[in-house]
């Protein structure tokens, strides 16, 4: 069990973080392809993966990342640095790590048997051990991470929707309300579910909420206490969405022909209602672009928009639905 100490103060210096952090989804895929956690929502993404591995000759670049960061009790932060910036910033900051925390944490992670040369190295901040870790990275993200980019992107902005939905109805002892039962408000602490006992003290620090494609279970803490705390919590992918987007890239739907194929994937992403900050978050496009599809869409009858306050709420028409139901 996780406790974290939480006063009213705490509260209005929390975060939630805009989107899913690049190693952070390196690091719990790694974890994922060394369990059988969720198998029936990952087995095919696993599977899918490792064959990918294999083409790309990356079989035993993702072992030598798995042996750095193992699905264990204990895993380095120096890979999840939370740099935001995406892909690069954050490896260049993995790659700055100073010499003598990347001998910690990797004594660390090896504490129980012999070190391997090459995490040796890497400990001693040998620029080449560096070099190829952040090439490792890199490889590794494009085959395991960077395919299911529209998944993951989809899966947090759903998530996104529903933490404002709850923070604008009922502030923040709503947005907190809504990470149950993963998170849970007990008193004075956050309390969450975790391998180990622990507690992780705040000191004035705000803490920020990360969503994770590939975190799955429990969440995710910082080991070291005096890093900035983070709090990694699952996003729950539902089974079969990887087979929705593997049809979903090669089958664009038959409407992209009548309305073009941004018109359509907004079509496509109202149907549930978003307002246009989603719409452009999802299918990262500048607000200006997605208001001005979705006026255009309105107009033809396909999408029906309503302002909430500072925002503008999309949903599909009956007419929407029938086109994109193939029944117009």
């Amino acid at each position: 069990m996780l406790r974290i100490a939480f006063t009213a103060e705490d509260l209005g210096r929390l975060r939630v973080a805009p989107d899913a952090d690049p190693l952070w989804e390196i690091v719990l895929s790694l974890h994922l392809l060394q369990n059988r956690q969720a198998a029936v929502v990952f087995d095919p993404w696993r599977r899918e993966v490792r064959a990918g591995l294999a083409r790309a000759g990356l079989t035993g670049t993702a072992a030598a990342l798995t042996r750095l960061s193992p699905w264990a009790a204990y895993f380095p932060d120096f890979l999840t640095p939370g740099a935001g910036g995406g892909l690069e910033a954050g490896i260049a900051t993995v790659l700055s790590t100073p010499r003598r925390r990347l001998t910690a944490e990797l004594s660390e992670v090896f504490a129980r048997g012999p070190v391997p040369d090459g995490a040796r190295r890497l400990a001693e901040g040998d620029v080449e051990a560096l070099r190829r870790l952040g090439e490792a990275l890199r490889a590794y993200y494009a085959v395991a991470v960077e395919p299911y980019l529209p998944a993951v992107r989809g899966a947090v902005a759903d998530d996104r929707a529903v933490r404002a939905r709850a923070a604008l109805g009922s502030g923040g002892d709503g947005l907190l309300a809504s990470y149950g039962p993963a998170l849970s408000r007990e008193e004075s602490s956050l309390v969450a579910e975790y391998p180990v006992e622990r507690e992780l003290p705040l000191h004035g620090r705000p803490l920020t909420l990360v969503p994770s494609f590939f975190c799955v279970v429990t969440p995710v803490a910082l080991a070291d206490d005096s890093l900035d705390p983070v709090l990694v919590h699952p996003l729950g992918p539902a089974p079969g969405w990887l087979a929705r987007a593997r049809h979903a890239r090669s089958t664009p739907p038959p409407v992209a022909q009548l309305i073009g194929p941004t018109r359509a994937q907004i079509l496509d992403a109202l149907e549930q209602p978003r307002t246009t900050g989603q719409l452009a978050e999802l299918l990262r496009l500048t607000a200006s672009t997605a208001s001005r599809h979705a006026t255009v869409l309105r107009e033809a009858g396909l999408v029906a928009s309503v302002r909430r306050g500072n925002s503008v709420l999309h949903r599909r028409t009956g007419l929407g639905d029938a086109l994109m139901d193939g029944r117009l």
